[in-house]
C-alpha cells in the first residue's frame, strides 16, 4: 500500500491530519470548558457534531458523484461515489454510537425515538441497502447506474434530518439543541477547531479510498 504515499500532497495531508487530531484531542479534554449539567459526557459534543457534519458532507459527495456519473458516463465518478458512501456510512455509524453516549445523562436513557435520531437511523439503513445493491445487484454497469440513482435520492434525507427540529411539533423535539452563543467562553473555538480537524481527516480518507479503488480498477481491467 506504499503507493498511497507516493503523492507529496497526500503525505503532507496525512501529517497535518495527525498533528491536528492530536491537538484537537488535547483541546477537547484539557482546554474546552466543562458544562456543569452534562459533565464529561459533553466532551462527546466535540466529536459527535463534526463526524455528523463529515458524514453528511460525504453523502453530498455521493449525490454529486452520481450526477456527474450520468453526465460524463465515466466510471471514475462511480468509484468516487462508492468511496464517499463507505466513509459517510462509517461516520454516520459513529454518530449513532456517540449520540446515545452524549444523550444518556440528558435523557436518562441512550435512545429515544425522536425525529432527528429516527431520520438519521433511516439514512443509515438506506445506505445498508445501497451496499447490498453494490454487492448483489448483478452486472457492474447496471449496479453503477442504480447506485448513482439511490445515492442521489438518499441525500434528500439529509436536509430532512437537519430541519427535523422545525418540521415536528416542539413536544417531539428531544434532541439536544446547542446554542453556541449561550455556551461558556472557549467552547466555540474548540468546536470550530474540531470541525476543521475532522473535515481535513475526511478529505484525507476520501482521497485514500478513491486512490485504492482506482488502483483496484486498473488491476482488474489489466487482467481482463
Amino acid at each position: 500500500m506504499s503507493f498511497l504515499f507516493q503523492d507529496r500532497f497526500m503525505r503532507i495531508l496525512f501529517i497535518v491530519s495527525v498533528i491536528l487530531m492530536a491537538v484537537n484531542l488535547y483541546a477537547i479534554f484539557f482546554v474546552a470548558p466543562m458544562v456543569p449539567e452534562q459533565h464529561w459526557a459533553q466532551k462527546i459534543f466535540y466529536v459527535h457534531v463534526p463526524i455528523a457534519w463529515s458524514g453528511f458532507l460525504s453523502y453530498f459527495i455521493v449525490m454529486v458523484a452520481g450526477i456527474l456519473f450520468f453526465i460524463k458516463r465515466d466510471s471514475f465518478w462511480d468509484r468516487v461515489g462508492l468511496a464517499a458512501a463507505e466513509i459517510g456510512t462509517l461516520f454516520v455509524a459513529l454518530v449513532l454510537i456517540t449520540g446515545p453516549i452524549w444523550a444518556t445523562p440528558i435523557w436518562g436513557k441512550p435512545w429515544i425515538w425522536e425525529p432527528r435520531l429516527t431520520t438519521t437511523l433511516i439514512l443509515f439503513l438506506i445506505y445498508m441497502g445501497y451496499f447490498m445493491l453494490r454487492k448483489f445487484g448483478g452486472h457492474p454497469e447496471r449496479v453503477a447506474r442504480y447506485a448513482a440513482v439511490l445515492g442521489i435520492l438518499a441525500f434528500l434525507d439529509v436536509p430532512l434530518i437537519f430541519y427535523s427540529v422545525k418540521f415536528w411539533a416542539p413536544q417531539y423535539q428531544l434532541h439536544p439543541q446547542v446554542e453556541m452563543a449561550q455556551q461558556p467562553e472557549g467552547i466555540l473555538q474548540s468546536f470550530l477547531f474540531s470541525m476543521l480537524t475532522f473535515t481535513i481527516l475526511y478529505i484525507l480518507m476520501l482521497l485514500f479510498r478513491v486512490k485504492i479503488l482506482n488502483f483496484q480498477y486498473k488491476l482488474k481491467t489489466k487482467n481482463v
